[in-house]
C-alpha cells in the first residue's frame, strides 16, 4: 500500500507561483513513475505532468510547458510541482498519483494510488 498526501495549494493571484508537494508513505514511489493531475469543476481529470522513477524523463501537457516543473526527492519520498506564471485556467484540485509502470502516461486508470488532492485557485 502507498499513501499519498498533497499540500501547498491555496489562493494566488494570476502571475504568481506555488509549489505543491506530495509525500508518499508505505511502499513509496520505488521503481514507478509519478504524475500530477488536476480536475476543475465539471471537467474530467487531466494529466498535468509526470516523471519516471529515475527522474531522467519528464512529461507535461502543452498548456503548462515552460511554466510548471515536476521534480522528486527520493530520499524524502516526495514529488513536487513547481507552478509559475499561474493563470485563472489553472484553477483546479491537483492530485498526485503513482503509476502502475515506470513511464508516466496521461491516462488516470494507469495509476493505482492517488492522494486526496489540494485546491489551487488562481484569481484574475
Amino acid at each position: 500500500q502507498v499513501q499519498l498526501v498533497e499540500s501547498g495549494g491555496r489562493l494566488v493571484q494570476a502571475g504568481g507561483s506555488l509549489r505543491l508537494s506530495c509525500v508518499a508513505s508505505g511502499r513509496t514511489f520505488s521503481n514507478y513513475a509519478t504524475g500530477w493531475f488536476r480536475q476543475a469543476p465539471g471537467k474530467e481529470r487531466e494529466f498535468v505532468a509526470g516523471m519516471t522513477w529515475s527522474g531522467g524523463s519528464t512529461y507535461y501537457v502543452d498548456s503548462v510547458k515552460g511554466r510548471f516543473t515536476i521534480s522528486r526527492d527520493n530520499a524524502k519520498n516526495t514529488v513536487y510541482l513547481q507552478m509559475n506564471s499561474l493563470k485563472p485556467e489553472d484553477t483546479a484540485v491537483y492530485y498526485c498519483a503513482k503509476s502502475k509502470s515506470t513511464i508516466p502516461t496521461i491516462r488516470p486508470y494507469e495509476y493505482n494510488y492517488w492522494g486526496q488532492g489540494t485546491q489551487v485557485t488562481v484569481s484574475s
